[in-house]
């Protein structure tokens, strides 16, 4: 596999590659090769048979999520676990959000592990890496956007925010949160109500929680 090829394993991973915007170069299935060889290429035991090497993922401009009026974006302050990175895409490709926005240090990138858990998501939603998340928020309120952090301690709950228009949802990492400069970013944090004794959502749960409520407020679309 040359250096600058990357590798997507799964059915529906794969079959997205394809119907999306970088080239696959080469697909491995049952047919060529065993379960061992098809895990050492994948790096993982989960290619349910079928690896591909495609061209590297294609980065979105940091501003073209933000193009549209009505933009719904998800933002990650310090996200690390690619399956959490993965399942966040996935449910903001299905919500019809604007894109994702991630940080390019302290946070998980889009691999094959992230694109396995996007169901193919991905290869649809232009996700955007940034080198400073809170200049980027900045700029997206200079842009005419709303930006509401989650963060379980606030005290008002996220169906009192208004989430129509342009707006950017925050959610931070699995262990800390958000952190503090990128909470002072926001014009207002949010949570959600937790009735049982876990006390807390994972960070995927809770993004899908925030961008359906949009989808909600919106009439049922992004």
């Amino acid at each position: 596999m040359g250096g600058d090829r990357e590798i997507v394993y799964g059915r529906r991973p794969v079959a997205e590659a394809r119907r999306g915007r970088r080239a696959v170069r080469r697909v491995w299935t049952r047919d060529e090769l065993d379960d061992r060889e098809l895990t050492r290429l994948a790096g993982s035991p989960d290619h349910q048979g079928i690896v591909a090497e495609v061209d590297p993922y294609p980065y979105a401009d940091p501003a073209s999520p933000l193009q549209g009026d009505d933009a719904l974006v998800v933002a990650l302050d310090g996200v690390q676990d690619p399956r959490n990175l993965g399942a966040i895409c996935r449910s903001a490709e299905a919500a019809g959000a604007a894109g994702v926005v991630i940080p390019t240090r302290r946070s998980a990138a889009i691999t094959a592990a992230a694109c396995k858990a996007a169901a193919g998501a991905v290869e649809h939603l232009p996700v955007a890496r940034v080198a400073n998340l809170e200049r980027w928020l900045a700029g997206a309120k200079d842009a005419g956007a709303w930006v509401y952090g989650a963060d379980a301690a606030a005290p008002g709950r996220y169906t009192e925010a208004d989430l129509t228009g342009k707006v950017v949802l925050v959610v931070g990492g699995e262990r800390s949160g958000l952190r503090r400069l990128v909470a002072e970013r926001c014009d207002l944090l949010v949570s959600i109500p937790i009735g049982g004794r876990v006390g807390s959502l994972n960070v995927g749960a809770a993004a899908a929680v925030l961008l359906f409520e949009a989808v909600r407020q919106r009439g049922g679309k992004a």
